[in-house]
This record gives C-alpha cells, sequence and structure tokens, in this order.
C-alpha cells in the first residue's frame, strides 16, 4: 500500500519578552500561514489520517490553524528533532492503517527528514508554515531503517 508523508514545519511564531522557546506563540503571520496550509492540503487531495506534532505551544497552535481534525499524537521527542528521531517517532507512533501521515515539527528536522528520505531529491529552502510531500513505500514501522526505493518527494509547498 502506498502511503503519503507530509512534512510540516510550523507557522511563524512570535517572540514575546519572558517566553521560553518552548512556549512561543505563533504571530498573526504563521496564523494565516497555518490556515492557507491547512487549505492547501485539502485543496490537493490530502485527506491526513494521522498527526504526530511537536509539543511546542507554535507546533500545536499551527496544527489548529490548519483545520485538519485527524487523531493527534503529541510527541515530546519532536521538538528540536533531528531527522532519525523523527523517524523513529514516526515508526512507533503512527498507526499501520493511516494512509496519510501528518508530522508537524521544527527545523532542521523537517526538511533534513525529506532529504534523508529521498537522497536524490533537491529540497528547497522551508521558511516556516512550508510542507515535503512524499509518497511512501514502506510500512510506517519501517520508515527510514532502510532506503525505500519507492519513497519519493513529490514537492515541497511555501504558502504565502
Amino acid at each position: 500500500m502506498s502511503r503519503t508523508l507530509i512534512l510540516l514545519r510550523h507557522g511563524k511564531s512570535g517572540y514575546p519578552p519572558g517566553v521560553a522557546d518552548h512556549d512561543r506563540p505563533l504571530a498573526p503571520r504563521g496564523e494565516r500561514q497555518a490556515a492557507l496550509a491547512g487549505q492547501w492540503m485539502r485543496d490537493e487531495g490530502l485527506g491526513v489520517d494521522a498527526v504526530l506534532c511537536s509539543t511546542a505551544r507554535r507546533t500545536r497552535e499551527t496544527l489548529a490553524r490548519t483545520g485538519i481534525s485527524a487523531p493527534v499524537q503529541f510527541v515530546g521527542d519532536l521538538y528540536g528533532a533531528w531527522s532519525s528521531e523523527i523517524l523513529e517517532s514516526i515508526r512507533i507512533y503512527t498507526p499501520e492503517s493511516a494512509r496519510t501521515l501528518l508530522v508537524v515539527g521544527h527545523v532542521p528536522g523537517m526538511p533534513a527528514t525529506a532529504a534523508d528520505l529521498d537522497p536524490d531529491a533537491d529540497v528547497p529552502e522551508f521558511p516556516t508554515s512550508a510542507y515535503a510531500v512524499l509518497t511512501v513505500g514502506v510500512p510506517w514501522a519501517e520508515v527510514g531503517l532502510t532506503v525505500d526505493p519507492d519513497c519519493r518527494l513529490v514537492g515541497v509547498r511555501i504558502p504565502r
């Protein structure tokens, strides 16, 4: 069964004084970007079946603004995660029944994961609210363990 993986960077965040990085909210621009990202995903027919989301406030707010209502697992290990940690979270937390998985996280993890899964792809810069869409040919429990010859970066979208 072919699967779809969407790697979404959080929207533009605010920098209120005295607020720890993990607790920073979205800026108004980030709210608009996240809503647009969700609309673009719907327009592309990307029906999300499951979501893994960093526990950071800005990622949770990004997910809420997308309007995606699939079951969500909030994963602390996605906050500041490298590609290997993101892939491990996908293997551990994603139900095999999910055809389309959305992961909401941060840089450099999101673009690095796309590049690791499709090493032949030219992954462009990944500004806030950008998302990569990849096809995956192996079960979620095997993502990133070996080279998946069917894994392809379909594209990177930058909602503006």
